[in-house]
């Protein structure tokens, strides 16, 4: 999930023209309906490309306890970009980083030399590397964990499948060829803003069905993507069809899926 106060002024994305969203959120503002759903805790995700984000966000997490930890930002061009993770990751609360790549105007961004100091001092430091997901990226996604196949990487919102247009299958090719490296793996979030008119368990369901075939269950971490999820739903009715869906399909892997898995893939390896 995401929090953010705009008064901060780094989210440069969000803008007025995004309605409900362009307000402040907070952990309280949907603790009610999390922990209906079962939820205990949760990962703060970044929400603006700023070193201050992520220090404000490690300090909530120093501060709730409803907080597991941190995916936050480095500029991962700087010139010391090696220096700060490996800095950064002395924090116990920082899990991960998430380069906004999505938003960048070049694809392969993140297969510059430039950005090499930056990956590798991810991997070594026991970080995760969010992959903040665009369609295109699947592919791109696959060359960086061929290119480091030491590096734990997760895929956000399935890759933004087009949900809405129903045309799957250049996404599902792709999505098989990411899923056959094994230091990736998925989140299913994100999905309602995908579809469209396509909400319905049938159309989530077939996206649900294709990465947990790729994947296998055991990486496969579901998630909020809480408060942009409220541009398409509520957080509640987001559980509920999840659940029908896991059920579905996964019904042996509920508690990993939900809960276990993220455990597992958003640990800090031991010693670091």
């Amino acid at each position: 999930m995401h929090i953010w106060r705009l008064q901060r002024g780094d989210y440069d994305w969000l803008t007025p023209d995004l309605g409900e969203i362009y307000r402040d959120f907070e952990i309280a503002n949907v603790w009610t309906e999390a922990k209906a759903g079962g939820v205990t805790h949760v990962i703060l995700v970044q929400a603006a490309a700023s070193v201050a984000e992520t220090d404000f966000l490690l300090s909530v997490a120093d501060s709730d306890r409803r907080v597991h930890g941190v995916v936050g930002w480095v500029d991962f061009e700087a010139d010391d970009a090696a220096e700060q993770i490996a800095l950064r990751a002395k924090t116990p609360h920082l899990l991960g980083l998430r380069p906004m790549i999505a938003d960048l105007p070049d694809p392969q961004w993140i297969l510059r030399d430039r950005c090499k100091p930056a990956l590798e001092a991810v991997q070594a430091s026991g970080l995760i590397f969010d992959g903040h997901a665009h369609p295109d990226l699947v592919p791109v996604m696959t060359r960086l964990a061929a290119d480091y196949p030491q590096l734990p990487i997760v895929l956000n919102h399935a890759g933004k499948p087009p949900i809405a247009s129903a045309e799957l299958g250049v996404w599902r090719r792709e999505i098989a060829a990411l899923a056959r490296h094994e230091n990736v793996s998925c989140k299913l979030s994100g999905l309602l803003t995908e579809a469209g008119t396509r909400t319905d368990d049938a159309a989530i369901g077939e996206v649900v069905e294709h990465v947990g075939a790729c994947f296998g269950p055991e990486r496969l971490l579901w998630g909020s993507d809480w408060p942009v999820l409220t541009l398409a739903g509520n957080y509640k009715a987001w559980v509920e069809q999840s659940e029908r869906i896991v059920g579905q399909f996964f019904p042996d892997h509920a508690d990993a899926i939900f809960s276990g898995n993220a455990k597992r893939i958003y640990s800090r390896k031991p010693g670091v």
